[in-house]
């Protein structure tokens, strides 16, 4: 950062720290143990999908990366496009390497500047929300702001609404695990995001 950008209060934006992904495993079972929220297999890129033929090669390119890992790709009412992968459950690391080279592959062929976010969903426990009777909680993300390189937790409840209870919880439970953003205003909503 210069002189001028210091007197002029500016400040360099931070660098996506994609490696930040592998730790998704570790704070899985942190969260399990604070709240029962068990991983689906379900995880998602999301990224303002370029027009062309090298960023539709580059769809091909990543689909064959990926291999066995099935694939959707879908776009929301935003116009952004959502790549979904899919393992087992209980292969979180497998799907993490899968987001991982989504995330790598679109970078290195320029397109960081078009991803917005990745995502890993959860379930909860029957009938469990934030105050433990709930039964309309439909689960929780732990989602990766790309441009700030930290994560935040997004717990959906029907009707646009969301668990901010259980958010909270969430952030207090794998704080220790994952570099949790701190500007809550960040922490927006994904609603119909692929993987609920």
């Amino acid at each position: 950062m210069g002189w001028l950008d210091a007197l002029l209060g500016r400040s360099k934006p931070v660098k996506p720290d994609l490696d930040a992904l592998f730790a998704l495993p570790s704070a899985a079972v942190t969260l399990q143990a604070a709240t029962g929220a068990t991983p689906t297999g379900l995880g998602s890129v999301c990224f303002r999908a370029a027009e062309g033929g090298a960023f539709a090669t580059l769809e091909q390119d990543i689909s064959a990366l990926l291999g066995e890992s099935e694939v959707e790709r879908s776009q929301d009412s935003y116009g952004y496009t959502w790549l979904l992968a899919r393992r087992p459950p209980d292969d979180l690391a497998a799907l993490v390497t899968d987001l991982h080279g989504i995330n790598s592959s679109l970078e290195s062929a320029g397109f960081g500047p078009s991803l917005l976010c990745s995502m890993v969903t959860f379930t909860m426990p029957d009938g469990q929300g934030s105050d433990g009777r709930r039964p309309d909680c439909h689960g929780l993300a732990l989602v990766y702001l790309y441009k700030q390189g930290t994560f935040y937790p997004f717990a959906p409840l029907p009707g646009e609404r969301r668990d901010n209870a259980l958010e909270l919880q969430v952030r207090g439970a794998i704080s220790g695990d994952l570099k949790i953003e701190p500007d809550l205003s960040r922490w927006f909503p994904l609603w119909g995001a692929p993987g609920f």
